[in-house]
């Protein structure tokens, strides 16, 4: 009973915010949304066993992904009304995915009103006592070790060259010279004056 009332709590909740996110017309609110929406979803995710994906939605969505929105829409100038008045145009598209996506809904309810999945029917399946963890590290440090490292290598390749394109060589910029700053004295980065009243002083 406990379980039934947390999952509805966490997808009404979930449902809501989602919808906040979209009719919010500052978008610094729909940011927050959004992310009470990664919260509450994390919970589902914790119901259902996987708490490997809750861990994700809460560390790489929440704590990386939705930051960095709200601080790509705090810092921009972005005219959000401008971008709003063409919504219009797009609204046939919008409603198509809306029904392929109900449509999608209703399929997985039938399929899943049909009978329970047997685990052991699984393609891939796990000791019950296994923590979700446990499991895919076992898989990833074990059966696809390659894949995995293969997987950072690439990535560490994409990262180089973002580096790379965006290090361009500027004209006109003064390069700073560390050894001749660090060799500098102090009697040469100063000099005494003594100006004469109602003078300035000559540099």
């Amino acid at each position: 009973m406990i379980q039934a009332i947390a999952f509805y709590l966490f997808a009404i909740i979930v449902i809501l915010s989602g919808a906040m996110t979209i009719a919010s017309r500052n978008p610094v609110h729909s940011v927050m949304w959004l992310i009470l929406a990664f919260f509450n979803a994390a919970g589902l995710m914790i119901l259902v066993g996987a708490e490997f994906i809750a861990m994700l939605l809460v560390i790489v969505y929440v704590g990386a992904v939705a930051v960095l929105f709200l601080f790509v829409v705090m810092m921009l100038d972005i005219d959000f009304t401008e971008m709003r008045a063409g919504v219009a145009r797009y609204f046939g598209i919008g409603l198509a995915l809306a029904v392929a996506l109900a449509a999608e809904v209703m399929i997985a309810v039938g399929a899943w009103s049909t009978g329970p999945i047997q685990l052991a029917r699984r393609i891939a399946p796990i000791d019950p006592g296994v923590p979700n963890i446990q499991a895919i590290g076992n898989l990833l440090y074990t059966r696809y070790l390659f894949v995995f490292e293969g997987a950072g290598l690439v990535l560490l390749v994409a990262m180089i060259g973002a580096i790379v394109l965006t290090h361009r060589q500027r004209g006109g910029v003064k390069a700073q010279n560390v050894s001749r700053q660090n060799a500098r004295r102090p009697q040469d980065a100063t000099r005494n004056t003594r100006p004469v009243v109602g003078q300035g002083v000559e540099l």
